[in-house]
């Protein structure tokens, strides 16, 4: 089991307020998109849910990346991500990004089609809207790191699609 990080109330038990803790987190709205990144050759793309707009002007977003995951090498290092939106009707999608792409053929990522936007970053062909951010700042936060990314280019294939959000799956991260 992971160390506990505190501080905790006084006079709680630190195991229950830790899973109450949690419980509260995996309650906060959040979207389920795709990550993409580039850099050195390699890219890739990964299931993710901590991103959100920043500010208006200019056009900033941010995502929050595990230090010790790939893509947290691949923004670092190609300062480039984009965030791909995803049709609720594709939920299954999101499983497949959980581990490292695998590089298909066609250009292809773990077998699902993408294209290269134009900062060298992977786009899921079949989102249902897309961002493509230059990262302008990244921030120390523990375990992750939050890239701070202006938006670049972006696109809204399908305006109508309902999006996929993490209540719409079995999956939960963080907490």
């Amino acid at each position: 089991m992971a160390e506990l990080v505190g501080p905790f109330p006084p006079g709680v038990d630190p195991d229950a307020y830790d899973r109450q803790r949690r419980r509260a987190f995996w309650r906060m709205p959040s979207g389920i998109y795709l990550l993409g990144s580039a850099f050195g050759g390699r890219r890739n793309l990964m299931t993710h849910t901590w991103a959100m707009q920043v500010a208006t002007r200019p056009k900033l977003v941010a995502v929050s990346v595990r230090k010790d995951a790939l893509t947290h090498e691949l923004v670092a290092g190609g300062r480039a991500f984009s965030l791909c939106f995803v049709r609720r009707e594709d939920r299954a999608l999101v499983r497949v990004f959980t581990k490292p792409a695998a590089e298909g053929e066609g250009g292809s990522l773990s077998g699902v089609p993408v294209r290269t936007g134009s900062t060298g970053v992977p786009v899921l062909v079949q989102a249902a809207a897309w961002l493509e951010c230059e990262v302008r700042g990244d921030v120390d936060a523990g375990d992750h790191t939050l890239f701070v990314g202006e938006v670049v280019d972006c696109s809204v294939p399908d305006e109508s699609a309902p999006v996929l959000r993490v209540e719409d799956t079995r999956l939960n991260y963080g907490g």
